[in-house]
């Protein structure tokens, strides 16, 4: 028996601006943990590995996302011990079907011509074997050249997401034919759909040939296909990191799968488009509402998450991240707490979050970019206090990891290390410093903060000059490549 070569691909460029507060566009929602232990992006890289069978032979997975998360990738990944196979990094956002063909593209250019098997980073599901099988039946039905997509099973008449029509009677090795793909309905045409039967959700999991995608991307949008190939040509790679050109990538149209390629499928004898019913608890966690669907709830339909306290309040979601949340007489609410913002709506208009998002963008506020913790390479910092001429962080180094070598105009720092042991460069003199011991670097001098040890790293760092913004800052050296 011949093995199927499959490709995992995980598209983990999304902004996730609906999952405000918790999400941020530095931080955003596919890397939360939103449950249990691990992120999103985690659980979605563990649900493909189970794919494999025999059968079906797995490749590491690529990942298609966003230059500013590169480091956040690679963190997660590592905490499952798996590698990827690339890192493919957006310079900027072209919607799904640019980012489809970058995958499909580096899948083929060793000469190979895998199954891909492509999915959000930003969904659940409940129960994996379902999902496996499913998976498994669509990559055998690709194989053979069809265009699979993950038809979800309603159990809702839902307006939020687009629906698949199949065409009862033709199967396929399970695979249902698709008929039609149908744009969001109202609740009356939902309610419909559910009670005709043969309708599905579009779950925006795809499973197909590299080969097949690019022809089919070739024949439906030549133009899309042609300027992803420029960029694809320009590219630069830095260990797993493959980075396409950014002019050549900012000139491609951007557009989703669905429009670029599956909707215009059904119509054109060419490509045989094929839908696998998938029923395993499945949700894309697009809004508050879905978080609260997926939840587990109290007597009262309640989901609680952190320290909270709830009294008389029904099918309400509260979530605490850093303090106490007491709640009283709620019912279909979101209560969502952070260190440095607080989200109180509505649960059935959770939807209308983003523009809260969009508002704090036109406003040049930060609280829609980055939280009060702030992630970076080598590892944290969060801003614990500040007031004029001062701010205070506190600082985590990994072990092993260095900040840059730097230097700062307008600024001094104290550093007094807290736990674990600090290389310290302060000008010309390199020390280290255990708990509880201390220095000080003048404003413009040049300095670098390290963790030689085997623990992490943790400092207070009090900051206090005319100017304590995070632009500036003069790099020398940098091992993430942020000198200019």
């Amino acid at each position: 028996m011949t093995s199927i070569q499959a490709q995992p691909v995980i598209m983990a460029g999304g902004s996730g601006t609906r999952l405000w507060p918790l999400s941020r566009a530095q931080y955003p929602k596919q890397f939360l943990v939103l449950q249990g232990n691990r992120s999103l992006f985690q659980m979605a890289a563990s649900r493909l590995a189970s794919v494999a069978g025999d059968d079906i032979t797995l490749a590491a997975p690529s990942i298609v996302g966003n230059e500013e998360h590169r480091f956040l990738v690679l963190d997660q990944l590592r905490e499952l011990k798996l590698m990827p196979a690339a890192v493919l990094l957006e310079p900027t956002g072209r919607n799904t079907a640019p980012a489809m063909t970058l995958a499909a593209l580096h899948a083929v250019a060793s000469g190979g011509d895998p199954v891909l098997v492509v999915t959000p980073a930003d969904q659940t599901v409940t129960n994996e074997a379902a999902f496996t099988a499913a998976l498994q039946r669509a990559v055998r039905v690709a194989a053979s050249g069809a265009i699979v997509i993950l038809g979800i099973t309603p159990d809702r008449p839902e307006t939020g997401f687009g629906y698949i029509r199949s065409s009862q009677g033709e199967a396929s090795g399970s695979a249902l034919k698709v008929a039609a793909f149908v744009e969001k309905p109202d609740a009356e045409t939902a309610q419909r759909y559910l009670a005709d039967g043969g309708y599905y959700w579009n779950s925006g999991i795809f499973v197909v040939r590299a080969s097949v995608w690019l022809k089919a991307l070739t024949q439906f949008r030549p133009d899309i296909a042609e300027a992803t190939q420029k960029a694809w040509d320009a590219r630069s790679t830095d260990d797993s990191f493959v980075r396409p050109g950014k002019a050549e990538f900012g000139a491609i149209p951007s557009e989703s799968v669905d429009y670029a390629v599956m909707e215009k499928c059904p119509a054109d004898n060419g490509f045989d488009l094929r839908m696998v019913p998938l029923d395993a608890g499945w949700s894309d966690l697009g809004a508050w509402d879905a978080v609260w669907q997926v939840g587990e709830k109290d007597a009262q339909g309640n989901v609680s998450v952190g320290d909270t306290m709830v009294r008389d309040s029904h099918d309400t979601l509260i979530h605490a991240s850093s303090r106490l949340v007491g709640v009283v007489g709620l019912r279909n609410v979101v209560v969502i707490e952070t260190a440095d913002a607080v989200l109180v709506a509505d649960r059935d208009r959770s939807q209308e979050v983003k523009h809260i998002v969009g508002q704090l963008q036109s406003a040049g506020r930060t609280e829609q970019t980055l939280h009060r913790q702030v992630h970076r390479p080598w590892g944290w910092y969060d801003s614990i206090d500040m007031g004029p001429r001062f701010q205070v962080k506190r600082i985590m180094v990994k072990p092993g990891a260095t900040l840059s070598l730097q230097k700062h105009h307008h600024r001094a720092e104290h550093w007094i290390v807290v736990t674990g042991t600090a290389e310290v460069t302060n000008g010309d003199q390199v020390i280290l410093l255990t708990e509880n011991q201390s220095t000080y670097i003048p404003l413009g001098t040049v300095h670098r903060l390290a963790n030689p040890g085997k623990v992490p790293l943790e400092i207070i760092e009090v900051q206090s000059g005319s100017y304590l913004g995070e632009d500036d800052i003069v790099r020398y050296e940098d091992t993430y490549g942020r000198v200019k």
